[in-house]
């Protein structure tokens, strides 16, 4: 299959006098994967997100989205193809109710009348926010906020959706909604998600995790390869899933634990058929 992002041997630097923000960095993402980019605050991974839908250009480097290599001739052509959802959804509002809101994308676009009421009526259902149309977004909760602005993204019917730190300030309850939503939309449409994150439980869902430190590309495998390296997530400024702080909990206590990385519903039959029943 071939590549929906290339990203070729890139740097970007925001001043001459500051730190590189990226160095030398080379990945390929396919379609339909759902990728995870971690790493502590100024390691790169928004800087990278940014340069996927020519926010940046990069200074070195070439990145190409859908076989198109990124340029200011074709940046707008690329960012048609590339929604991205920040992490404060307020900053992102500019109508007077949620449908105004969702259909502003698509006024920016030309779209006729007729299939923006349709693609907005679709988005909204999509997030379960229809009942909510008509309401003020200010006068949502943060999950719901952060749906509406997915629902944003969705009426513009992408290819990549980019979430920039979009969970980071909602509830775990607000969390828990958003990745779901992401989940089911990216089923349906075999949308290429791209997660830049700080929450380990959200990395978890990718297929594959990336990890960022000072602007490089250090370490990347699949959230089992990346999870089960405790000692070292640590050292780059990294949380563990919480079946691992389990594991080393009880490893101190003197319980032999598996040395694959469960998720937790493994961890959960790990203890139900190897602990608890003993």
């Amino acid at each position: 299959m071939e590549p929906i992002i290339e990203i070729n041997q890139i740097e970007y630097s925001y001043q001459e006098d500051l730190p590189t923000a990226l160095k030398n960095v080379s990945l390929s993402i396919e379609k339909g994967e759902w990728l995870a980019i971690v790493g502590h605050n100024g390691s790169g991974k928004s800087t990278l997100a940014k340069t996927i839908n020519g926010l940046h250009l990069p200074q070195k480097g070439e990145v190409k989205v859908g076989g198109m290599l990124l340029s200011e001739e074709n940046v707008w052509d690329i960012r048609k193809m590339v929604g991205m959802v920040f992490q404060n959804p307020d900053n992102q509002f500019v109508g007077a109710t949620v449908e105004d809101d969702v259909a502003f994308g698509l006024e920016n676009q030309g779209i006729p009348r007729d299939e923006m009421l349709i693609r907005v009526k679709d988005a909204l259902e999509t997030v379960k926010m229809s009942k909510f149309a008509t309401r003020e977004p200010a006068r949502l909760s943060g999950g719901q906020k952060q749906r509406v602005a997915i629902a944003g993204v969705v009426a513009l019917r992408p290819d990549i959706i980019i979430l920039d730190e979009a969970t980071s300030m909602l509830d775990p309850e607000g969390r828990r909604e958003v990745i779901e939503t992401i989940h089911q939309i990216k089923e349906e449409s075999n949308l290429t998600v791209i997660s830049i994150t700080h929450d380990i439980d959200e990395a978890a869902s990718a297929s594959r995790i990336l990890v960022m430190q000072k602007g490089e590309l250090v370490q990347e495998g699949t959230p089992e390869k990346i999870f089960s390296e405790g000692p070292r997530l640590v050292s780059l400024g990294l949380d563990l899933p919480f079946p691992e702080k389990l594991k080393a909990a009880l490893k101190v206590r003197g319980i032999q634990v598996p040395e694959s990385y469960l998720d937790e519903e493994g961890m959960m039959n790990w203890l139900w058929t190897s602990v608890l029943k003993k």
